[in-house]
């Protein structure tokens, strides 16, 4: 699996990522802080990468497209820090690769996560 990791997404989880052996960018080590929502959902789909954002909008312009990749995880959680991510990350990856590899949109809360296969 590969990611795509949004602005909101700490350095110190993308770290953690490729310490687990997957390939991951952030979009801050491309230079592409200010891509919008709708070029950043192009960039995954076409490299192949699962969106990491805490951005809901992901969620509302995959819907109106009817597209089946790439799949999102959005993070909900009461301390959206990379030490409460990281943990939550792993469950989902673990539990969730089919859904993931075939098109989803993740939504992770501090107590459990909710699937939705796309399109939607």
């Amino acid at each position: 699996m590969k990611f795509l990791a949004d602005m909101g997404i700490s350095q110190k989880t993308v770290e953690w990522l490729r310490n687990q052996g997957y390939n991951i960018v952030h979009l801050r080590e491309e230079g592409l802080q200010k891509l919008s929502d709708e070029a950043i959902l192009v960039k995954a789909k076409n490299e192949e990468r699962i969106i990491l954002t805490m951005n809901l909008d992901f969620t509302n312009l995959l819907a109106w497209s009817r597209e089946t990749l790439p799949s999102v995880i959005i993070f909900r959680l009461g301390n959206e820090n990379y030490d409460k991510i990281n943990p939550q990350l792993e469950k989902v990856i673990s539990q969730c690769e089919n859904e993931l590899l075939t098109g989803a949109i993740i939504s992770v809360s501090d107590d459990a996560f909710r699937v939705r296969n796309l399109p939607i």
